[in-house]
């Protein structure tokens, strides 16, 4: 018999106990007259013997839906005799990030599990327990590079809650109506994109584009130039091994390509354009392509879309025969506090969220992508959410950003590189000498010059 089941078992001879007594009691207190007091002083009791314990768990996200958080873990709760507290914490990445922070740097109890970025685990993984004592294997179920992002020093110290990847989304009444394929590279893409747009043009709508995206000076941009660099085999920025890695011909290339889409089949816009603002394009029924996360499948169907019943689902295109189709791994993982009180019941607690069962069901009500390899081959699933069939690939295939390698310095190193990128793609320099600079400016951050371990933030 396992940690977990003894202590289900023991709650659960307590819950008994407990309802023995109260029986007991309450025939002693009706001889006594007194029923009323003793009976609700054994009830206390009986909360007291039946709840084990308090989970506090953060899980609010917009994104990850918070109202299906707070039932699942309250089953949880019904299941194991336990409750569950679901704190509130900011939606604001940045400021959640410095309440978890304020939080852990205290050392405080008051969080057992952590909703995390799935670019804080470099960060913050000196703050959580390894959860692979309590795991009990169900890792395997993962896609290995989620989990390759969730583990520092060898320690896995979160589990994917739910997903996102980069994907392309597309018109593909347009694509049929002028006789296109779906394209594999991005110079097909960009052909395509431009013989669509300026036939639209021509036929009467002068604010179509063929193509938008996420360009403006700020994450988005690291998470598009990641995908860019990895289709034209560019590498990763800065490898695992703590090799900066971004000055090469394959990287000039990728820059150079997107910087050509300005003006041609992208606005100058683009620049300032975060996710809002390139859906909102897309949406309204003025751009051929659009590169997102896959949230935006279901704005598009809702009955005021422009674009409703007319959208299709594609892997980003890769950059040349040799390249790769990826798209920038994204997401949300849950980790638990190395100060919490009850680490094996909230480790229980983070199996269950995270498990094909609670995944399962919450995908096909609201669209959130699993992290369970399987499910996406799940006809319910399928049949609830047809694009999901076309994201394995790009799951499988994701491409991770350096901020494992570079822990508590990613912000920075993420900032070089889409400042970096973002002069190139303006015009205010040329791709190799900023790749040049990027170069030296990441290796001079890097801790006594070297990244070759992740620089964690010592509790």
């Amino acid at each position: 018999m396992d940690l977990m089941t003894t202590m289900h078992a023991t709650q659960s001879c307590q819950h008994k106990l407990a309802s023995q007594l109260l029986s007991l009691f309450s025939m002693l207190a009706a001889k006594l007259g007194k029923v009323s007091l003793i009976v609700g002083l054994i009830t206390l009791a009986l909360c007291g013997a039946s709840h084990a314990a308090t989970i506090n768990l953060s899980c609010d996200s917009v994104h990850s839906h918070p109202e299906i958080c707070r039932s699942v873990a309250e089953d949880w709760a019904r299941k194991t005799n336990n409750e569950v507290h679901v704190v509130n914490a900011p939606n604001d990445s940045n400021e959640r990030l410095a309440f978890y922070l304020g939080l852990l740097r205290s050392a405080s109890d008051k969080i057992d599990i952590f909703e995390i970025d799935v670019i804080w685990p470099g960060l913050m993984a000196n703050y959580f327990i390894d959860l692979r004592p309590y795991s009990k294997s169900v890792e395997k179920q993962f896609f290995p590079d989620m989990l390759a992002n969730n583990t520092v020093n060898n320690r896995l110290i979160a589990l994917p809650w739910y997903s996102d990847t980069g994907i392309m989304f597309y018109r593909k009444d347009l694509l049929k109506k002028y006789g296109f394929g779906l394209p594999k590279t991005w110079k097909e893409l960009a052909v395509t994109a431009k013989k669509t747009q300026d036939a639209e043009r021509a036929a009467g709508n002068l604010k179509m584009w063929g193509y938008v995206w996420q360009g403006r000076a700020y994450e988005g941009l690291t998470c598009n130039a990641m995908e860019w660099l990895g289709s034209y085999c560019g590498g990763t920025l800065i490898d695992e091994n703590g090799k900066v890695t971004i000055n090469n011909p394959h990287a000039i290339e990728a820059l150079k390509t997107a910087a050509s889409w300005i003006g041609s089949i992208s606005p100058k816009a683009v620049l300032n354009y975060g996710e809002e603002e390139s859906r909102g394009v897309f949406q309204s029924g003025n751009a051929v392509f659009v590169r997102h996360w896959p949230v935006v499948w279901a704005g598009s169907q809702r009955a005021d879309s422009m674009v409703r019943g007319k959208v299709g689902v594609m892997a980003l295109p890769t950059g040349s025969a040799a390249g790769r189709s990826t798209g920038a791994l994204g997401g949300w993982q849950l980790a638990v506090s190395k100060y919490s009180k009850n680490q094996a019941l909230a480790a229980d607690l983070v199996n269950y969220l995270t498990s094909a069962e609670v995944q399962g069901p919450r995908a096909i009500r609201s669209s959130v992508n699993p992290t369970i390899m399987s499910l996406y081959s799940d006809p319910a699933l399928v049949k609830a959410n047809p694009f999901m069939a076309e994201l394995y690939d790009s799951f499988a295939t994701a491409v991770r950003r350096p901020s494992t390698v570079t822990g508590g310095k990613y912000d920075q190193v993420s900032a070089l590189f889409w400042s970096a990128t973002h002069e190139v793609l303006s015009g205010k320099k040329s791709a190799d000498i900023a790749l040049v600079e990027l170069e030296a400016a990441l290796n001079r951050l890097a801790p006594g010059g070297k990244w070759t371990a992740p620089a964690l933030e010592n509790p």
